[in-house]
């Protein structure tokens, strides 16, 4: 790979960073969510919120946190609005007094429904195919792990 950049003309230039490329695809990319999010009452990262409770039923603070990357700083005040909006219930967990479980509230699980046309939405929104995604999705899990890696 060390060789790929020596034939770069200018390797500092902007265009030729990766860097760049992942936030301008990802402000561009989350910009579609949200004209479809605002009427359900969710923000990009409250969706996320939501899809892991969807998938996972109840999860505590803590795995929701590390199942999101998110440090508890900024998932608490995600799970206080999302609380405050009656999507999601917090209360201690029957088995260990000491975890905090979060799950989904009817009021909650009735916004799946809604939530269930949102990929294929933002995949007429991207003009790309469901393949195209997905081989997307492998090259960022692959560049998430090679970047969280011990060097």
């Amino acid at each position: 790979m060390a060789s790929d950049l020596r034939d770069i003309a200018n390797p500092l230039a902007l265009e030729n960073q990766v860097c760049f490329a992942l936030v301008v695809a990802s402000r561009t990319v989350l910009a579609h969510y949200r004209p479809i999010l605002e009427p359900m009452g969710l923000t990009h990262p409250q969706y996320l919120v939501m899809l892991a409770l969807w998938e996972h039923r109840q999860l505590s603070v803590k795995e929701l946190g590390a199942l999101l990357q998110l440090d508890p700083g900024t998932l608490s005040p995600l799970l206080k609005r999302l609380e405050a909006a009656d999507l999601i219930r917090r209360e201690r967990d029957s088995r260990d007094e000491r975890l905090l479980a979060v799950t989904v509230t009817p009021a909650g699980q009735a916004l799946r429904e809604q939530a269930e046309k949102i990929p294929a939405t933002i995949m007429k929104r991207l003009g790309m195919s469901m393949e195209e995604l997905q081989d997307l999705h492998g090259t960022l899990t692959r560049v998430i792990a090679a970047a969280g890696e011990e060097n």
